[in-house]
This record gives C-alpha cells, sequence and structure tokens, in this order.
C-alpha cells in the first residue's frame, strides 16, 4: 500500500487538474476576492503614519456607571483574559511564557472605532480559546509603545500579529470578528480531529494507519498567509467532529522543504487544494474554499450520490 502511494507521489495521474502557476512564489499575498489563492507576486504597500489616539474604548469600560457588589479585580479576570501589555518588556514575556501556544496580538489604538469595536469579540474568544493567549498593546499608552508600533511596522489599527514559539507566523490588518475567529482556529488548531501533517512522512504514516479501514482521507493543503485557506478551515474541523467515516488532516506547504517539495510532486499550484485518499491512491482533488462544493466533493468520493 505505502509503495503504490509513494509511486503516485513521484507522478500524479494525468487526469488531475493542473495550472501552469508557478510553485516557488509562496510569499505573496492573496487576493480576496478570488475562491482561491494565486501565487502571485506582492507588492509592498507605501506606509501610512500612525495617528495619536486619545481614547480606547472596551466592554467592561462601558459597565462602570451600574453598581455591583462583585469584586472588581475578580470580575475582571472572570470576563476578561486578554492580557495588557505595558512595555516591551511584558510583550517579550509574554511570547516566551507562551512557549508553542498561539499568541494572538491586537496593537490598537484608545480613539479607533474599529479597535473598540472588535475588542469586546477578541475578550468572547479569550474565555472559550484556554490554549491561546490573548495580547493588547496601546500605542499611544505611552512613549514606550509608539516606538514599539514604529518597530513592528504598525501602520493602521486594529492590527494583529500570531506568533508561536516566539516567532510571528501570520498578521492581519482591520480584520472583522468572523475573519479573527477563523485566524484563531486556523492557526491555534492543535487538539481536533484534523490530523496536522508536518512532512511527507506523517503522510505515510498516515495512509498507513487507515490502511485496514479503507477510509476517504480528505487532506487540506494549504498556506500559512492564506485567507481562503482560513475562511474554509471552520468548515473542516466541522466536518471532522461529524463525519467519522473519513479522516481530515491538514498541510501548510510552506511550513517546511519537505512540505514545499510534496506539494509539488503532487503538482498543486493554488490553495486551498483538497486531496482525496483512499487505499493509497489519490482518487480526486477540489481546488477552492467554496463549503457547499467540498461538502459535495467529499460525499461524491464517499460514494454518496450528489445532484446540483
Amino acid at each position: 500500500m505505502a509503495s503504490s502511494f509513494t509511486n503516485l507521489l513521484i507522478k500524479p495521474p494525468t487526469n488531475i487538474h493542473s495550472s501552469t502557476t508557478k510553485l516557488h512564489i509562496f510569499s505573496s499575498h492573496y487576493n480576496n476576492n478570488n475562491n482561491n489563492y494565486k501565487l502571485q507576486s506582492f507588492f509592498p504597500i507605501k506606509p501610512k503614519p500612525i495617528t495619536p489616539p486619545s481614547l480606547f474604548i472596551t466592554k467592561s469600560s462601558s459597565t462602570t456607571n451600574s453598581p455591583t457588589k462583585t469584586d472588581p479585580n475578580k470580575k475582571q479576570e472572570q470576563e476578561d483574559k486578554v492580557q495588557h501589555i505595558h512595555t516591551v518588556a511584558e510583550f517579550e514575556t509574554a511570547l516566551r511564557e507562551a512557549k508553542d501556544k498561539l499568541v494572538v496580538v491586537e496593537f490598537a489604538a484608545r480613539n479607533s472605532k474599529q479597535s473598540s469595536e472588535i475588542y469586546p469579540f477578541m475578550v468572547n474568544l479569550s474565555r472559550t480559546c484556554n490554549d491561546v493567549v490573548f495580547l493588547l498593546v496601546l500605542g499611544d499608552e505611552s512613549d514606550e509603545m509608539t516606538e514599539f508600533f514604529k518597530r513592528e511596522k504598525i501602520e493602521k489599527v486594529p492590527h494583529f500579529n500570531f506568533y508561536k514559539s516566539m516567532e510571528k507566523i501570520h498578521e492581519e490588518e482591520g480584520i472583522g470578528p468572523d475573519r479573527l475567529m477563523g485566524d484563531v482556529l486556523y492557526y491555534g488548531d492543535s487538539h481536533s480531529g484534523v490530523v496536522q501533517l508536518h512532512n511527507r512522512e506523517d503522510v505515510e504514516k498516515l495512509i498507513a494507519d487507515h490502511k485496514e479501514d479503507h477510509k476517504l482521507i480528505v487532506l487540506d493543503v494549504g498556506l500559512k498567509h492564506c485567507g481562503p485557506c482560513v475562511k474554509v478551515y471552520p468548515t473542516v474541523l466541522k466536518l471532522s467532529k461529524k463525519m467519522d467515516t473519513a479522516v481530515f488532516a491538514r498541510m501548510n506547504g510552506d511550513e517546511n522543504d519537505s512540505c514545499m517539495q510534496f506539494l509539488k510532486e503532487m503538482d498543486v499550484v493554488e490553495v486551498p487544494t483538497f486531496l482525496f485518499i483512499r487505499d493509497g491512491e489519490i482518487c480526486g482533488r477540489y481546488v477552492g474554499s467554496g463549503k457547499g462544493e467540498l461538502i459535495g466533493e467529499i460525499l461524491r468520493y464517499q460514494g454518496v450520490r450528489v445532484t446540483y
């Protein structure tokens, strides 16, 4: 079984869709207007100056006029697990103590309406995502924080940086609640039913593990900075919990050289690409982030008749 799959990796079937887009351009940004991520060149945007802020409104401050018998410090601990960072030293310590957990940092400003609107949503995420660390940095809080913003090249708020093992793995600017939640799920997922693959050997092992049960393997191939990959991942998570007749796995092609080589051998030129594998052979693929189309393709390769 493993040998047949290895041979398939070297030369994919000729009836599988391919494209002429070159694989080696993986550092580019995505196009929000498309359902899939074209591997295209990125042209830097001219920096914009940071406007000195004056007021930052949080959910907790909006209730200060209402009397309560609850201890304020205890209430804050219950409602808000977002750590407010006041110095660069605190920021570096928080990253270090998080170890391999996902760290989500909101760079905000006190007079930014967008910052104040998305912050309560980040608070809600902090309550439910116990394996993710959330930090808030206000650029107008002190001269040190203003200089920190300049060092981090924060040009517009709200700006979100995502870190793992003290390394920045992703960043977003001006996003809304849905995109923030998608990013947290995509970059913070470490214990769901979706198997995380980090090299070609992991793929071979996954196939060997399901040699006897003949289950369909749905392999989600994406990139770290792929908007459509983030968009469709919550659907992948839900399906992994509901479809016990299929195995769901994920690989980021730009995680390391082994993953990059795997994508090239599989003729993956656009992401997200979903490879459908059964009994050590690729039986099909779906390219795109359409939720309905993805579900339909999975059902089709499961042997369920699908009509559109």
